[in-house]
């Protein structure tokens, strides 16, 4: 809870006075706040965003088949360190990437954070250009991984709506001759020659059509 990590916090050493600070001031919001507002904004930031998300892998890969196998990758680093996760759990959650660092000694905690720095920089980036106290938590870890946060550009994300909109399935092509629904439909009448002989010859056999 939150006095135990205000006092892990108070006993730690790693980090500078400043970012502390900003630490202990993203606690009291969390501990003055409404639980209910707390999680509603925390949803906002980081399962609405796709520049906040904290799921790394998928700042890289986005959905392609690159990540896939990226995690399974990581579940078997996870695993040969004694770590398995319960289903459900994806390996390049932040938190569960950040529950296997603290099971590392703090060298292998500090290698494994710095290979990660330059996606914990880019979050750090976006949670400072909404001017989110979360930025404090980003920026810690860069700090523990012995880097230093650094601005980068950060590219405006795409309105949740629209990025899950599927493109309607009877819109019409007009590239093959069918226009969109509502719209007059063009009809082609073909003659079709080889019907016409076909009944022909049936008639002069004396068989009806």
């Amino acid at each position: 809870d939150l006095i135990d990590m205000r006092a892990a916090l108070h006993a730690d050493h790693a980090l500078s006075a400043g970012r502390k600070d900003e630490l202990y001031a993203l606690m009291q919001k969390l501990e003055t706040g409404d639980p209910l507002r707390n999680e509603s904004e925390f949803i906002e930031l980081f399962d609405r965003g796709r520049s906040t998300s904290l799921h790394l892998f998928e700042h890289v890969h986005g959905d392609s088949r690159d990540r896939g196998q990226a995690m399974i990758d990581l579940i078997k680093t996870y695993e040969q360190a004694g770590l398995f996760l319960a289903p459900g759990e994806l390996p390049d959650y932040l938190p569960v990437m950040l529950e296997f660092a603290s099971t590392q000694t703090p060298q292998i905690a500090r290698a494994f954070l710095g290979e990660m720095a330059h996606l914990l920089n880019a979050i750090f980036n976006a949670l400072q250009q909404r001017k989110s106290p979360y930025a404090s938590v980003l920026g810690a870890l860069l700090e523990l991984a012995g880097e230093h946060a650094r601005a980068v550009k950060v590219e405006p994300d795409e309105a949740i709506d629209a990025a899950w909109e599927e493109p309607p399935v009877f819109d019409g092509c007009s590239s093959k001759g069918q226009g969109k629904a509502g719209q007059a439909q063009p009809i082609t009448f073909v003659r079709n020659e080889a019907s016409g002989l076909k009944a022909s010859g049936a008639a002069h056999n004396g068989v009806s059509p």
